[in-house]
């Protein structure tokens, strides 16, 4: 055990955000701290790393043991680079590779043994500074600066000049390089691209310390942690295994407990009746029994009504009306800034009832196209064009399509002028806004309250094309999963560009990866994504060994073209069989009908009948074992179509 937390209670004022809480981390145990927003993770994350006190409690780091931690808003101004910023933290390796350097010149000196004891200190403090990665500390500050996403040019950027997620990245470089035993890191992933996110998971995953890390990004989880710490109305529960073995957990957890609340409200409600039945008897004994009654529920032991059953986000999409099968068409679509190409000759089209994900590295434009597809950014060049009775909801990750002088209710009121007070009091209280919350200012929430008012918005639009821009980037992890649950129910068609692949898992059909200003298609979600990723990169990248440089883009291209095929001929093979099996089940099912036919004592003495009934029944056997043979051709080949892909 290298942390130990014991009973922490932390209240604000009348309110308890942590009650007796306790737990440990083993050395290298890698864990995760979750919960609803508010539930207090980044308050018992301060109170751990000794930014905060805890109101009764203790926690103990072991012996000698070192701590980070990562917040997830930085107060950075120095005039300092980046890259100095983190070269700063190998200050003791540079202070011993000047001293080396340093008692090399003074051995042109020395002789006898002055030299010797010289020679002695310099080989111990050689074996420090290799301990330290001395030789390669350059290497290692470049590394993690390219790895968090920083490319060489800005490597000169002064961190005043920054930006608050920049901060935070630079903050995260300087914590991994300096390697805690224990690292806690809230919300790390919050400004990293996938390829960033990857590469940390990467880095974790073979961290000699432990970590504790509070995330909402629920695939970063699964790869990284193997225990679940849940906060919940101020306690806290452990679940052993990763971040979807706690999901199934906490969904019988959480059936149970809403069950037992349940069954209890149940039977208070019926003592309550009986007791007061037992009144309007006005007897004495009837009185007494009454009494008796009361004092049983006075004593009982009430449960708390579950956090997840009275705060869970309502959200139902539902298309007001139905698009044509060609929602929307894009050709030669082209977008650069002054200086920044961010994409050409873009082409793709969605089909109705389609859920495509946009992916991509920060920059290479995947925001753009949403915005120009909803007319708030002209393109260079291309076209854009909508189906028949497509219309079109749009959801903006920073939230620009909200008034912030407007009140909550005066949002919703003003967008949709033909709703009563009444039933937008019940669409606000659905996402969680009740009493005078309701009157609030939009400029006074938080990020997840926007992106609430947000999503209420869109659920009221009843569009059947639902364009979202990080639609999951400021939700709790129990709000997302009511987003994923709409999405996957809604009948409409849906475009987004999201981080989150947990969400992109659950949710996607179809990704179109933004590389390279171009799109690469892939038909299935996340996994399917990586796994074809990776035998594409494997392709190409064994093609590049045996042809020219220049000639690499060209042989990508034909190896993306060439997945498109596969996956067209694969998608024709499975149409083909359907249509074969739909065959063999009409021509099976005229076949039991002759059967019975022939069966009945008016046509067995009808020789006529008889003779033409047998002799369709023949055809229809010989067509039946044609059809099997050709079934069988084409289940093999679709077999083997689907290895070879």
């Amino acid at each position: 055990m290298i942390l130990s937390c014991q009973e922490i209670t932390k209240s604000f004022g009348t309110n308890t955000i942590l009650k007796d809480v306790s737990f440990h981390i083993e050395e290298r145990e890698k864990a995760a701290l979750v919960g609803a927003n508010g539930t207090g993770k980044s308050t018992l994350m301060k109170i751990i790393s000794g930014e905060m006190t805890c109101d009764s409690g203790m926690t103990v780091l072991s012996k000698d043991k070192t701590m980070g931690y990562l917040a997830q808003h930085q107060d950075m101004e120095q005039e300092s680079t980046i890259y100095d910023v983190l070269l700063e933290v190998k200050r003791p390796v540079m202070e011993m590779e000047s001293r080396l350097r340093q008692m090399e010149q003074e051995m042109n000196h020395l002789s006898g043994s002055d030299l010797q004891q010289l020679m002695d200190s310099y080989h111990r403090l050689s074996s420090r500074f290799e301990l330290e990665n001395g030789y390669a500390y350059k290497s290692e500050v470049t590394g993690i600066l390219k790895g968090l996403g920083f490319e060489e040019d800005e490597f000169d950027k002064e961190i005043k000049t920054l930006s608050g997620g920049q901060k935070t990245r630079v903050a995260l470089g300087k914590l991994l390089l300096l390697k805690p035993d224990v690292l806690l890191l809230d919300e790390p992933t919050n400004h990293l691209d996938i390829t960033s996110i990857q590469w940390l998971e990467t880095f974790l995953l073979h961290y000699q310390g432990a970590v504790l890390i509070v995330s909402h990004d629920r695939y970063f989880l699964d790869r990284i942690v193997t225990r679940v710490f849940e906060l919940e109305q101020g306690t806290l529960s452990a679940y052993s295994g990763n971040y979807s073995s706690y999901a199934q957990k906490r969904a019988k957890v959480r059936e149970n407990k809403i069950k037992a609340w349940l069954n209890q409200q149940q039977e208070i409600k019926h003592q309550k009746e009986v007791i007061e039945k037992l009144r309007s008897f006005n007897r004495e004994k009837s009185i007494r029994r009454a009494e008796s009654r009361e004092k049983m529920l006075e004593k009982m032991d009430v449960l708390e009504k579950p956090q997840e059953y009275q705060d869970e986000m309502r959200l139902i999409l539902e298309p007001a009306v139905q698009s044509g099968n060609d929602v929307l068409t894009v050709e030669d679509l082209s977008k650069s800034w002054p200086g920044l190409p961010l994409f050409s000759n873009l082409s793709f089209s969605l089909k109705r009832g389609e859920r495509v994900a946009v992916i991509g590295a920060n920059g290479t434009g995947k925001t753009t196209i949403l915005k120009i597809l909803n007319g708030l950014t002209p393109p260079d060049g291309g076209t854009i064009q909508l189906g028949s009775n497509v219309h079109i909801g749009y959801y903006d990750q920073e939230h620009n399509v909200l008034d912030m002088e407007k009140t909550v209710f005066d949002e919703i009121s003003d967008a949709f002028p033909q709703l009563t007070g009444t039933r937008i009091r019940n669409v606000l209280a659905a996402f969680l806004f009740t009493g005078d919350e309701v009157f609030q200012q939009i400029k006074t929430l938080s990020g997840g309250e926007r992106g609430r008012v947000s999503l209420a918005k869109l659920m009221l639009s009843n569009a059947n094309f639902l364009i979202l821009d990080e639609p999951t980037n400021h939700l709790d992890i129990t709000s997302k999963e009511i987003l994923e649950q709409a999405l996957n129910q809604y009948t409409g068609t849906v475009l987004y560009v999201s981080h989150d692949r947990y969400f992109i898992n659950q949710t996607a059909t179809r990704i179109l990866e933004l590389v390279n200003e171009s799109l690469v298609n892939y038909i299935g979600n996340y996994d399917y994504y990586l796994e074809k990723k990776e035998e594409l990169t494997a392709r190409y990248t064994a093609a590049a060994a045996d042809t020219p440089q220049s000639k690499a883009p060209t042989e990508t291209k034909l190896s993306w073209q060439q997945m498109k095929e596969e996956q067209a001929l694969r998608r024709k093979k499975e149409n083909q069989l359907k249509r074969l099996e739909e065959e063999i089940a009409k021509l099976e099912e005229r076949s039991g009908e002759i059967d019975g036919l022939l069966s009945q004592p008016d046509i067995a003495t009808d020789v006529a009948r008889c003779t033409e009934l047998s002799m369709e029944q023949s055809q229809l056997q010989e067509k039946l074992e044609e059809l099997f043979e050709q079934w069988e051709i084409l289940a093999e080949e679709s077999e083997e179509t689907a290895l070879d892909s």
